[in-house]
């Protein structure tokens, strides 16, 4: 009960507030037990208003950025959706609540085995798991509906472009190792479109199109 009412209080001022107004994205910040992803230790900031450490030296997002990807993607019930970084497993959760499938990808192997264990305690039977370097995408699964990258990219890889459906969405963070740019990619009849959402900060895309390990 009293994470539900944290639950609540994060949407009403942290996610509603900013302007967030996708139905299916508030409900999906509503339903998912975010203190769950977290260690024990860190469960009563769970709802706090900025990221959290996860061990790894990778982090949890701050739950306004989760709804703002989320809400940049643009997606329907019938979208399959690949995510690059399942990190906690957290931004996962939230897209499985919203899409038909969802296919993630960690490189980090105490993530990705935490992260399984979770999806399948809470019964997240439309996510699909990969261990390895995300930044390649998963072209046996392509083309996708929404490609999410949870980590700060030195440039859009282009590989993962090739790998969005026609009218598809791809979104993630762009820019050096200290701040990025959130940028919003989609291909329509026309060609590929970008947009610019403004100022972030993330932990570096590591990987083969990403940051150099």
């Amino acid at each position: 009960m009293r994470f539900e009412r944290q639950r609540e209080d994060m949407v009403r001022q942290q996610i509603e507030a900013r302007g967030i107004t996708d139905p299916a994205v508030l409900a999906a910040m509503r339903k998912v037990p975010r203190h769950l992803f977290v260690s024990e230790a860190l469960r009563d900031q769970a709802y706090g208003d900025y990221p959290l450490p996860i061990g790894e030296q990778q982090t949890i997002s701050q739950p306004y950025i989760v709804a703002e990807m989320t809400q940049a993607l643009a997606l329907s019930p019938e979208d399959r959706v690949l995510e690059i970084g399942t990190g906690s497993g957290y931004q996962a959760a939230v897209l499985a609540e919203i899409a038909f499938r969802v296919y993630t990808i960690e490189r980090i192997y105490p993530l990705y085995t935490r992260a399984r264990k979770l999806f399948d305690q809470l019964r997240y039977h439309n996510i699909v798991m990969r261990y390895g370097d995300g930044t390649a995408g998963w072209a046996e699964e392509a083309p996708f509906d929404a490609i999410i990258v949870t980590a700060g990219a030195p440039r859009i890889p282009r590989v993962l472009v090739d790998q969005l459906a026609m009218g598809g969405r791809l979104v993630l963070p762009v820019g050096d190792q200290y701040t990025q740019d959130l940028i919003k990619v989609y291909r329509d009849e026309n060609g590929l479109h970008q947009v610019n959402l403004g100022g972030c900060r993330f932990v570096k895309l590591v990987g083969e199109h990403g940051w150099k390990p």
